[in-house]
């Protein structure tokens, strides 16, 4: 496989992440969205900053990026992670070249603390999350109902920067 080109997402790239957003929502292992949301609506929940896209010869094969837990200050330094892998390139390490990229763009932008809320049958999720430094805080019991009307859980994981915050 060539060299994956991890870059920023843009508006213009939110065609191609939405479908990969969309194939995600259908596994049903990814969220508890069960709809695509707007360009707007999505870049109202994220932050501006690391946004990004993993490309290949001009392909989006994948996207991740951040959202805030609060809007009190306080919790300035801790982000929500999103990462989608398109299922066609689902074990090709998309994955982790984009959480990867994603962990060092959030440390320069001073967040000291990355969480994931994962359903505990996404295994590949939480293998790549605790291979690149998170670990297990806690689980949510029946946490969110789907529109089925299926209680799902979650495993709650952080990672906390060594270089930024307190170590």
């Amino acid at each position: 496989m060539k060299t994956v080109q991890i870059d920023l997402l843009s508006k213009n790239d939110w065609n191609l992440v939405s479908k990969i957003y969309k194939k995600g929502i259908e596994t049903g292992l990814a969220t508890f969205e069960t709809e695509i949301p707007s360009w707007t609506k999505w870049d109202n929940a994220h932050l501006q900053s690391c946004r990004l896209v993993a490309r290949l010869d001009g392909k989006i094969m994948g996207w991740a990026a951040l959202s805030p837990v609060s809007d009190r200050c306080v919790y300035g330094g801790v982000a929500e992670v999103s990462v989608y892998v398109d299922t066609e390139y689902n074990g090709k390490g998309i994955g982790t070249s984009l959480l990867q990229e994603l962990i060092k763009q959030s440390e320069k932008e001073g967040f000291w603390t990355l969480q994931s809320g994962l359903f505990p049958e996404n295994i590949a999720s939480l293998q790549l999350h605790k291979k690149l430094g998170f670990r297990e805080i806690g689980y949510r019991e029946k946490i969110g109902k789907m529109k089925n009307g299926t209680w799902r859980n979650n495993i709650i994981l952080e990672r906390r920067s060594k270089t930024i915050g307190i170590n």
